[in-house]
């Protein structure tokens, strides 16, 4: 069994968990959770796609793009989670019968990287979900009074 870092785990976490590097690193290519990762990423990046091609008033846009702020959120949910994971726990779940590796830093790091980008992706698509949802309200209420 390979020794699995806790260092690289949350920064493949925060910079691949959009599409599950995370996982495949820690669990291997058979985990299921692993390969549902790319289909919202995947479809998230379509969204963008189409608000550049078509337009804000693109309602199918508004259906996909939240997913990619979502997934980002996600994947830097699970770097805060792995990074301040405590060294015993880490070892005794990831490297069970090796000794305690100190982490250091590195993870640290990465925690304070993966609140940054985790909370702007959040609260940027709360915001636009939000934005968009009223608008289309706006535009059902005006449809109904004419």
């Amino acid at each position: 069994m390979r020794y699995k870092s806790k260092t690289l785990a949350t920064w493949l976490a925060l910079l691949g968990g959009i599409l599950g590097l995370h996982r495949f690193y820690l669990h291997g290519v058979r985990d299921a959770l692993a390969w549902v990762h790319p289909l919202p990423t995947l479809a998230g990046l379509w969204g963008v796609h189409r608000v550049l091609e078509l337009g804000q008033d693109d309602r199918l846009s508004w259906l996909l793009l939240p997913l990619l702020g979502l997934m980002l959120a996600q994947a830097a949910l699970c770097a805060i989670v792995q990074g301040l994971t405590p060294d015993e726990r880490w070892d005794a779940r990831h490297n069970p019968g090796s000794p305690v590796h100190a982490t250091a830093w590195g993870p640290v790091l990465g925690v304070i990287a993966a609140l940054m980008i985790g909370a702007t992706a959040l609260m940027a698509t709360i915001a636009f979900s939000g934005q968009r949802y009223f608008e289309w309200q706006v535009e059902e209420s005006r449809k109904i009074s004419q």
